[in-house]
């Protein structure tokens, strides 16, 4: 046996006749190939519209794979080899959907490949499953709903339409936190601190806005408060952006009086576009105060929508 460097040459003697075989160093094991020769196994290819004639494995070929994901068949065979480098953000994704992966799955995909999460793309929403809607009903007497990234409220709980909005009673288009704060009147009357609170959402939805991938969503939304709100247009053109942080919310509420409610916000299902936010009262008396309003408003039938 001959050694080169990187090539080991195996020299076979057969009674005279010497016939030099050359063994290529195999391709490392990639967990990237596993993972997409394991997803095209799973694909129907009667479905997918390709033919099962002489077909000796289930699922798609490679040159089918990388037909559907408009790349070439050598390429996408280096890939699941574990040759020729990491794929691009945006071939990788080409892959994710010409094997028809699940979110959780294209996430994977780009963890492996590149070591970080794909970028995020604005799903929008306008409800919420059962399931969330029976968390937000679990809090009696913690207003409490979900907001998408553009700032829509697509859920409450009964006592979110008694301390802050009844939300039910509004047209859909006008479900819109900002759109509440810098132009209704009394929704604005509310808030014991005005000014701070806008200060603060106007960065807030900014952010939640890139993080999202909502940037083209909102331009029509942004556009409108522009217009009707010189106080939202000159914090648009600070450009400040914050995250959101633990803080008080102080309100002047027409019935209750001045109440203060600790906010906390949470993501909903593992999606950027859509968020869980609570407010709880930070001291007994408002607990009290909120818990008799809200029974009080379910013996007159007054419910969120």
């Amino acid at each position: 046996m001959l050694q080169t460097t990187g090539i080991q040459v195996n020299l076979v003697v057969y009674q005279g006749i010497s016939i030099n075989r050359i063994t290529m160093p195999r391709a490392k094991e990639s967990p990237l190939g596993t993972f997409l020769r394991e997803r095209r196994t799973h694909l129907d290819a009667v479905a997918l519209g390709f033919d099962t004639q002489r077909r000796r494995t289930p699922g798609l070929r490679r040159e089918e794979v990388a037909q559907r994901a408009h790349v070439s068949t050598t390429w996408y065979t280096w890939l699941e080899q574990g040759r020729g480098g990491a794929p691009s953000a945006e071939a990788l994704d080409r892959i994710a959907r010409a094997l028809m992966l699940t979110e959780v799955e294209r996430e994977h995909a780009h963890m492996l490949a590149l070591g970080r999460p794909p970028g995020t793309s604005y799903q929008g929403a306008d409800s919420v499953t059962p399931r969330v809607q029976r968390v937000l009903d679990s809090l009696p007497y913690s207003p409490a709903m979900v907001r998408t990234a553009t700032w829509d409220v697509v859920a409450w709980n009964a006592a979110a339409a008694a301390v802050l909005t009844d939300y039910g009673t509004l047209e859909l288009h006008k479900r819109n936190i900002l759109k509440l704060l810098f132009c209704d009147p009394r929704a604005k009357q509310m808030q014991r601190e005005w000014e701070s609170v806008s200060h603060f959402v106007v960065a807030a939805f900014r952010a939640d806005v890139v993080r999202a991938g909502a940037s083209d969503e909102v331009k029509a939304l942004v556009e409108e408060l522009c217009r009707q709100s010189p106080e939202f247009d000159a914090l648009w053109r600070n450009h400040d952006v914050r995250n959101y942080s633990d803080h008080v919310k102080r309100l002047r509420h027409p019935v209750l009086g001045e109440i203060a409610l600790e906010h906390s916000q949470f993501a909903v299902d593992g999606r950027a576009d859509l968020c869980l936010v609570v407010y709880n009262p930070v001291n007994e008396e408002d607990t009290r105060r909120i818990r008799a309003w809200v029974d009080s408003r379910k013996t007159t039938g007054s419910a969120p929508g």
